[in-house]
């Protein structure tokens, strides 16, 4: 995702939000608490915020770049999940003006 909101990519209690409702969203379970490590801080294009999240059925991991205000999700699961609706909500928490997505389907 590309030109979201400044404020929700460089704050992990909005990290660990995001986290939450797509979580009840999606119908996944947690396992476990929200990882939000800051880091990166040797190169501009790497520092920020990266989250992992343990689901049951695998996980949903980001990295935040604050300096291009760009947000790169992966939501990984054995559950089905509505993509669109995953993508959708996800657009629309970070502010993203720009989204490219792809989806790979286990079967």
């Amino acid at each position: 995702m590309y030109e979201c909101d400044p404020a929700s990519i460089r704050s992990a209690r909005k990290l660990r939000e995001f986290v939450d409702q797509m979580c009840r969203i999606l119908d996944m379970k947690k396992y476990g608490k929200t990882h939000t490590p800051y880091f990166g801080l040797s190169e501009p294009h790497t520092a920020g915020y990266s989250l992992l999240q343990f689901i049951e059925t695998s996980s949903i991991t980001g990295h935040f770049s604050e300096l291009t205000n760009a947000a790169y999700l992966n939501v990984f699961s054995c559950k089905k999940f509505d993509v669109k609706l995953a993508a959708r909500f996800a657009q629309m928490f970070f502010g993203a003006k720009r989204m490219r997505k792809r989806v790979h389907q286990r079967i």
